[in-house]
């Protein structure tokens, strides 16, 4: 299945706004970041499991045990601090 994935705020930067990947029916967010991660730098820097990065499926904020369905569109972004 294909899945949407868009980057934000300083991942943006690292990663650009964003890219199409394939991922086995079933997916979950998880398993989608360690794919991303495998790929190596930059991808294994900006989405390191050490760094506070925030997932949102289809626009709502989510736990990385979500589970994927084609046509998803999966947001990645560091958390967000006021000031």
């Amino acid at each position: 299945m294909k899945i949407q994935v868009r980057y934000f705020a300083s991942l943006r930067e690292a990663l650009g706004t964003g890219e199409t990947v394939d991922a086995a029916e079933g997916s979950t967010v998880a398993q989608v970041r360690d794919a991303l991660i495998a790929r190596g730098a930059p991808h294994a820097t900006a989405l390191a499991r050490g760094r506070a990065v925030r997932t949102a499926l289809d626009q709502v904020l989510c736990v990385e045990t979500a589970v994927l369905r084609d046509g998803a569109e999966l947001a990645f972004f560091p958390p967000v601090t006021g000031g």
